[in-house]
């Protein structure tokens, strides 16, 4: 990878839009690593679950975590593409999304 010089790089924090987009795939990538967590922790709890012959309050743990995983990346993953997307875009990639 290419670095830039370190003007260029402070010019981009200046740019509301660089910052908003920075601030985004932040949030996306949180979204992302909070979702997977939920989906791992439901397959580890439903594990557990089938051990202990599925509790009534387990399986509905199991089933919060998901729904819970499921709320949190969706949204993550179309953000995070829209943001891999215009980066693409101002590097002058042609559209592949």
């Amino acid at each position: 990878m290419v670095s830039e010089p370190a003007a260029e790089r402070r010019s981009d924090l200046d740019d509301p839009v660089v910052r908003r987009r920075e601030s985004i795939r932040r949030w996306a990538e949180l979204g992302q690593r909070t979702g997977y967590l939920c989906f791992g922790l439901g397959t580890v709890l439903f594990v557990v679950a089938f051990l202990l012959q599925f509790p009534g309050w387990l399986v509905a743990t199991i089933i919060v975590v998901l729904v819970a995983g499921s709320t949190v990346l969706l949204p993550a993953i179309i953000f995070g593409y829209g943001v891999k997307a215009a980066d693409a875009e101002d590097r002058g990639e042609p559209f592949g999304y």
